[in-house]
């Protein structure tokens, strides 16, 4: 063979070679999974690397350690986050040192803390609070970025203190709410007869103990000839799971009714209807909105799941999940959700979103008065402005008189569906 002719053999080898071992360290790194831990970790170390080394001023590392494990719990879910020391004392404490809240269910949209529903007849519903708004101050302090544990402390205080309120709320400028700290509880089911044998079941908590209310509540309506029942969830957040799948069960006698999953979508567990709770077998249909969230949630999954009845109003919420705390080593620790509460077929309620969370109604009544502020056109409104360091927010306008109620335009509509369905034989007041 001529030397050039080796030289060519020799220079393709080399060639192929190159390319042979390019290709494979590309499809090692195009198959490194996204969320490598090993990969993120030398990102942190190299990050905390350069505070050391080339920050102008000696760091606190302390103050780094504990932005950044904030931080990190704060990419999760609004319900997870970092507590100092002192905070974890004050999560496993029982008597909270005597503090109370103003009442209503909370969450994070767009980094901001806001309202899913006020608890009726609470402090923040007695003060004006609605479902949907923005929580922007608080007490002068801003919301933002503040994570939902923080913001929760805020809002404690002693019984009969007082809090004010800065909020955004869609149609309306901000507007200032004084709210005074207290204890409360939500009042029990409601229960009223319409024209045409159809009764309406209003609840206004799934806590402990509220289920065998509601039950109550729906005998009585049973009794008083109740062929067809309208069960309005609206504006029932939070809630345990238990009371929601038991409420489900008074209208589906068999089948999965909710599941509680943990990571890698593994099932914890399951709840069945029992056919021995189920007892009103008429036509139903349940209402929700913005501000259904939680075990109510449950009960709303369950009708659309087993075709049960329509669901009607607009999309829920979107929550339910447990927290679990781990111990770090300062003292410190992070509160980590742990497990999510989903529908009969696996679903869970709080997604990776806001477009992936809550339950969209088979059928769709949006009411006027209800629209929510669109946050995230909030969020880059607030971006824009200059930005001023430990000023307090301007004085805001005082809150304009109630005005009349509009129509309740779900209700009607649940109420058209069910004259429209043939009633069952007569219901047993169980």
């Amino acid at each position: 063979m001529s030397f050039k002719s080796k030289f060519t053999l020799i220079v393709l080898s080399a060639s192929l070679a190159v390319y042979t071992i390019a290709g494979a360290w590309l499809s090692t790194r195009a198959q490194q999974p996204a969320n490598d831990p090993g990969a993120q970790q030398k990102i942190f170390e190299s990050v905390l690397q350069h505070i050391q080394d080339d920050y102008v001023d000696q760091p606190n590392m302390e103050k780094v350690r504990a932005g950044a494990l904030r931080g990190l719990a704060y990419g999760l879910d609004p319900y997870s986050t970092y507590l100092t020391a002192d905070q974890v004392k004050d999560y496993r404490a029982t008597n909270k040192n005597g503090q109370v809240g103003v009442g209503a269910e909370l969450s994070q949209v767009a980094s901001f803390l806001y309202v899913v529903a006020p608890v009726k007849g609470s402090p923040a519903d007695q003060a004006g609070v609605h479902a949907g708004d923005i929580i922007e101050y608080i007490d002068g302090k801003a919301t933002r970025d503040v994570s939902l544990y923080d913001a929760r402390q805020l809002l404690n205080g002693a019984p009969g203190s007082e809090v004010k309120l800065r909020i955004l709320r869609a149609g309306s400028r901000p507007l200032t709410l004084t709210v005074k700290r207290g204890s409360f509880r939500a009042p029990a089911a409601e229960a009223r007869m319409e024209a045409g044998r159809i009764g309406v079941l209003r609840i206004n908590s799934l806590d402990s103990g509220e289920a065998a209310d509601a039950r109550a509540r729906l005998q009585d309506l049973v009794k008083q000839g109740a062929q067809k029942i309208v069960l309005d969830l609206r504006n029932v957040a939070g809630g345990e799971i238990q009371e929601g799948v038991t409420v489900a069960n008074f209208f589906i006698r068999e089948g999965l009714i909710a599941k509680t999953i943990g990571r890698e979508q593994r099932v914890l567990k399951s709840f069945e209807a029992d056919p021995k709770v189920a007892f009103f077998h008429g036509p139903v249909v349940v209402l929700i909105d913005t501000g259904t969230a939680g075990a109510a949630e449950v009960v709303a999954s369950a009708f659309l799941e087993d075709k049960r009845g329509d669901v009607v109003g607009e999309k829920s919420f979107g929550a339910g999940a447990e927290q679990e705390l781990f111990n770090l080593r300062d003292g410190d620790g992070l509160l980590l959700t742990t497990v999510k509460w989903a529908s009969g077929s696996g679903k869970p309620f709080l997604g990776e979103d806001r477009s992936h969370s809550g339950i969209a109604p088979s059928v769709e009544v949006k009411r006027p008065e209800s629209e929510p502020v669109d946050v995230d056109d909030l969020a880059n409104e607030e971006e824009t402005k200059p930005n001023q360091p430990n000023v307090k927010p301007a004085p805001s306008e005082p809150v304009a008189p109630p005005k009349p109620a509009p129509e309740d335009t779900q209700l009607k509509k649940a109420i058209e569906l069910l004259r429209d369905k043939p009633a069952t034989p007569a219901q047993r007041a169980a």
